[in-house]
């Protein structure tokens, strides 16, 4: 018996220094190899990245001059289902495709960042309700992906190389690298990590974040500057909070693919469906009498962080978000996401009289994991939003939500691979 588990070790050992990159001279080949692909693909994406950046904030500041711009969104919504079917894009499957693209090897055509680029700017533009962080992952994964199959890397390597898009895209739009490199590496699959990608994604992401940064591309941060010392009655309060956001999470998930259904069943042609949803949107913000629910909405998460914020802000954000999205405008989710969490943080500490700033801190934090399955990258997302003082309070919060907000997801095609609550494999779909 000793002599045949001996031979089996033999055998095993053998195996490894075959392998090419457990040696010194392989690993170092593929270091530097990467370390290459990682800058190419942060300078490249992060200067379209940079002039995204600058479209969106035109766009924005344009909207906030010419009010009555917003009557344009039914048209401007036309145009959007013209470019996308003028380049045979008639499924558009978003975020989605991407996800797919890492999990199973999906094409990601070229033509994917530019039409979202131009039809992202051209909502924001209009008075849409999105943000435009879906738009970056779609951009920086359909970039990565192309540059990939342009350099003839193989198939697990391309995969690698589109998270590097993702990675810097999001670096690049919003100044935080850290959560950008392991966004792109924990979104795909629910308690796996693509650890492989690491030193692809950080560099990508740190080359684009600085490159935006030199172009001009101003990173949001706010200030929470009064932090309690952690208590058990704080870490109560905190875990409330945390539980609501993960409900509020799991009913904006609902709501965004309820109108998404609801606008197919009811209007199948994509151009009535998007003009109609373009003159609901119109109605409702003239109805509202209030611009704060149009764009991202970084206004309204400033005001939630002082604590001005209306009330019942959040549950509006959701329905014009959930009504932009679904008839078939292009942007994103995670801002308005954020922007959610943080009106609800600040309602939770107008009621209960906490630190509005900490609340709304804690509700983006949870409303973010909830969102998106992805612990960690909320983790950091606080850290590089926020500052480390109110650690605690975001670790509780974030551990929290991601338990509560059990199998929903912003993404269908993300995959819960090993369960929330036991040590188990599951492979199933998100809600």
């Amino acid at each position: 018996m000793d002599n045949k588990e001996n031979e089996k070790e033999t055998k095993k050992s053998n195996i490894w220094q075959r392998l090419p990159d457990m040696d010194l001279a392989g690993r170092t080949r593929v270091f530097f190899r990467w370390v290459f692909l990682g800058v190419i693909t942060g300078v490249i994406v992060g200067a379209i990245g940079a002039l995204f950046f600058h479209s969106i904030a035109f766009a924005t500041s344009f909207r906030t001059t010419h009010d009555l711009i917003i009557l344009g969104l039914p048209v401007a919504g036309l145009f959007i289902v013209f470019l996308y079917r003028l380049c045979k894009d008639y499924e558009d499957k978003g975020t989605n495709l991407v996800i797919k693209s890492i999990q199973e090897g999906e094409h990601l055509p070229i033509t994917k960042a530019p039409l979202i680029f131009i039809s992202t700017t051209i909502t924001h533009l209009f008075g849409g309700s999105t943000g435009r962080e879906s738009a970056a992952l779609q951009m920086g994964g359909s970039i990565g992906y192309n540059l990939g199959k342009l350099f003839r890397l193989k198939e697990g390597n391309v995969k690698i190389i589109t998270m590097c898009g993702m990675s810097a895209a999001f670096a690049a739009l919003f100044g935080i690298p850290m959560t950008a490199a392991f966004m792109a590496m924990e979104i795909e699959n629910v308690g796996v990590m693509y650890y492989s990608a690491l030193v692809p994604c950080v560099i990508s992401a740190l080359v684009a974040s600085g490159l935006a940064r030199y172009l001009g591309c101003v990173g949001e941060v706010f200030a929470v500057n009064v932090v309690p010392e952690f208590t058990p009655y704080q870490a109560i309060f905190t875990a409330l909070l945390a539980i609501l956001c993960a409900a509020v999470s799991v009913a904006f998930c609902a709501v965004l693919k309820f109108s998404g259904r609801t606008y197919k069943k009811l209007l199948p042609n994509p151009y009535i469906r998007i003009f109609v949803g373009g003159c609901i949107v119109v109605a409702l913000t003239f109805i509202s009498q209030t611009r704060y629910y149009n764009g991202a909405g970084m206004n309204v998460i400033e005001m939630a962080i002082e604590g001005k914020a209306p009330y019942w802000a959040f549950l509006f954000k959701m329905i014009f978000t959930a009504l932009t999205l679904g008839a078939g405008y292009k942007g994103g989710e995670i801002v308005p996401a954020l922007y959610i969490g943080a009106t609800f943080g600040c309602l939770y500490s107008q009621l209960l009289g906490f630190d509005p700033a900490l609340c709304a801190a804690i509700g983006m934090g949870a409303l973010f994991c909830g969102v998106t399955n992805c612990p960690i990258s909320s983790l950091f997302i606080c850290f590089e939003l926020f500052g480390f003082k109110g650690m605690p309070y975001y670790l509780l919060a974030i551990a929290l939500s991601y338990t509560f907000s059990g199998y929903y997801s912003l993404y269908s095609s993300q995959k819960i691979v090993y369960s929330k609550f036991h040590n188990k494999y599951v492979n199933r779909e998100t809600k």
